[in-house]
């Protein structure tokens, strides 16, 4: 290992910031010769530094004599559609390390101002690696809580959809639920991370941080109650779409039943006195005491009278409310 001197002059080739005695060094799209650089100053694992490169890690934590390797997920969007993305964390005594693609910006803007700004830097860093933890992961939590009022306010545009019968809701409604799906894969193994954290996080911090991770969990199992009532209502919406859809297309269907049942006595009568064949009054030769078109007329009168007939059957029966 180096010496103090020979490890801070390396770290100053990272994305790091010092204060009082604590390093946070933030990896931006890591690559493997960065993290084994990393591992000449701190106790990197290299199975941990595989992982950290993977894009699917499953959560976990990995626990060393002064060390813990941390995996969770958060989510990101992408042309509106939601992804997990994965941060890594090696956290000891007197430094931290998080590694993440570049799309975690919440992480990346608290940083820069940490960076930037002596008294957020004092705040932030000026207590112990576990409190700094603690932060990071209670600002993720509360940018998944933002996301969760977007979630919920889709359920209230969704709503109006479902009961407009001129607009199917059926896209919107199948985007919502793979966004649910997506967000409860991700919130449920991070509150049994945070649950963990909890039991491991104390040893990197002289403050007593129970209370602390006992909020960060309370918001945990409220995102999690949110996402649970909003499956349940995207289901009913399912439901109701599926009821509303199959309504209209019954109404339809007998409208069209309807219409060609009223038509079969006219095409019935057409039939019979369009074949050219000596059927009463079939040729018209003898029956003209209209005209020359008394049988075309008697024919229509005859068709009209059996439509109405029917129609007023239907009516009476209901069945044309």
């Amino acid at each position: 290992m180096r010496d103090y001197n020979e490890n801070m002059a390396v770290l100053e080739k990272f994305n790091s910031i010092s204060n009082n005695g604590l390093v946070w060094v933030d990896v931006n799209e890591p690559n493997r010769n960065t993290l084994l650089e990393l591992s000449e100053i701190y106790p990197l694992h290299a199975l941990n530094i595989e992982d950290s490169l993977s894009k699917v890690q499953i959560p976990k934590i990995d626990r060393y004599k002064d060390q813990l390797f941390i995996i969770i997920h958060f989510p990101i969007y992408e042309g509106g559609i939601p992804k997990q993305s994965q941060l890594s964390i090696f956290i000891g005594n007197d430094y931290l390390i998080t590694i993440h693609k570049d799309d975690l910006k919440v992480l990346t803007d608290m940083f820069n101002q940490c960076k930037n700004d002596q008294r957020q830097r004092n705040t932030l860093m000026g207590i112990s690696s576990g409190y700094l933890l603690y932060k990071i992961i209670d600002l993720l939590v509360d940018d998944l809580l933002h996301i969760l009022v977007k979630v919920e306010n889709s359920l209230d545009d969704i709503e109006d959809l479902v009961f407009d019968e001129n607009i199917s809701a059926i896209r919107p409604i199948t985007y919502l639920r793979r966004e649910i799906v997506t967000l409860r894969r991700i919130v449920v193994p991070l509150k049994r991370i945070v649950a963990d954290i909890s039991r491991d996080i104390q040893r990197f911090s002289n403050e007593d941080l129970t209370l602390y991770l006992n909020d960060l969990k309370d918001h945990l199992d409220k995102a999690i109650e949110v996402l649970d009532v909003a499956k349940e209502t995207v289901e009913i919406f399912t439901d109701t779409d599926y009821i509303n859809n199959s309504e209209k297309t019954n109404k339809i269907l007998a409208i069209l039943t309807i219409v060609f049942t009223l038509s079969i006595p006219a095409t019935l009568i057409a039939a019979f006195y369009g074949m050219n064949i000596n059927l009463p009054g079939g040729l018209g030769e003898d029956v003209n005491f209209l005209g020359k078109y008394t049988v075309f007329i008697i024919i229509t009168i005859i068709s009209i009278a059996s439509v109405l007939l029917m129609a007023y059957i239907f009516y009476r029966k209901r069945w044309l409310s």
